[in-house]
């Protein structure tokens, strides 16, 4: 029998909550280069968070989540794959115990990882929906509920990508970023804020677009989710979840992709680029290859990740790369 779920309240970061978060990341993971590109839209500054130890920026949010987490209290989460790698890395570097929740279908890349990680892994239903739903029944029973997007500590620990890119670029730039529950998004643009000449702009893929049609109506409002190769970006949000607003307040601007866009900036990175990317890793670059961002000052397309089997990139390749 389902549990009814409440709608939760969650605040948005505080100050010191930032603060926290660039505290802890700057202990705990490596700073993440930067491609340099020649800053335009056709030839983006790359933020490589694809080489997180993880494969993905999700490890950022978790490592913050769980350092406030209520001491010796089993932590519980649902993800698409990368949120859950980044909280099985959590888990282990703080000595805490963690279930992490993920649809049955989810990338086999992604569950390969978590399953080498040792974490206690569930897989139910057929939907990031359906894993979320479940891993919040799992916490009525006493479990630290830690959503991948609707958490303060999960923004602020996003937010430090940005901390970043002021120590390594200078002046006026536009970043860009995919947008699945808006977390990253939501802690770019709180960092943007106090950044002169800074803009942020959104990318969601055209098969999902929960955020950008809450931040329209004001309000989360279910929407239809197609298959998509940016399955990390995939599904909908939880009712009020914080980052509608922020993302409404602080993002300069969200656009969306198509799934042929997708593949093409798949392969601009692999064979223009040498990097490996996973769908939704790759959707702030397929944004600006396909000409749908004006830019300002130096461009700055964060590569999410990197979490998609090898042959997937060989058949996006071999399908989708013209032979030059």
């Amino acid at each position: 029998m389902q549990v009814p779920l409440s709608v939760r309240a969650v605040a948005a970061p505080t100050p010191e909550d930032l603060r926290a978060a660039q505290r802890l990341i700057a202990a705990n993971l490596a700073p993440t280069p930067v491609d340099a590109g020649a800053g335009t839209a056709q030839d983006p500054t790359l933020k490589l968070e694809s080489v997180q130890p993880t494969g993905s920026f999700k490890v950022r949010g978790a490592l913050a989540a769980l350092a406030v987490a209520p001491p010796a209290t089993r932590v519980v989460t649902a993800s698409a794959g990368n949120h859950a790698l980044g909280v099985a890395f959590a888990a282990k570097a703080l000595g805490r115990a963690a279930t992490v929740v993920v649809a049955e279908n989810a990338s086999s890349a992604k569950v390969g990882r978590l399953r080498r990680w040792g974490v206690d892994l569930v897989q139910t239903g057929s939907s990031y929906d359906d894993a979320e739903a479940y891993a919040r029944e799992l916490a009525v029973g006493g479990a630290h509920y830690i959503s991948a997007y609707n958490d303060p500590h999960v923004i602020a620990g996003q937010s430090t990508i940005g901390r970043e890119l002021d120590r390594q670029l200078d002046g006026p730039l536009t970043v860009v970023c995919g947008v699945g529950g808006g977390g990253l998004a939501a802690g770019l643009g709180l960092w943007a804020a106090n950044r002169p000449q800074t803009r942020v702009v959104g990318v969601e893929a055209a098969a999902s677009r929960a955020v950008s049609a809450a931040v329209a109506a004001g309000r989360q409002v279910p929407v239809a989710v197609d298959v998509t190769i940016a399955d990390g970006m995939a599904g909908n949000i939880e009712f009020g979840s914080v980052t509608v607003d922020l993302v409404a307040r602080y993002v300069d601007d969200l656009v969306t992709v198509t799934e042929a866009e997708i593949l093409s900036a798949l392969c601009y990175l692999a064979a223009e680029r040498g990097h490996i990317a996973e769908g939704a890793g790759a959707a702030a670059v397929a944004a600006l290859i396909a000409g749908k961002i004006t830019p300002h000052g130096r461009v700055v397309a964060v590569v999410s990740g990197r979490n998609i089997t090898l042959p997937a990139v060989a058949s996006v390749l071999a399908e989708h790369h013209p032979i030059r």
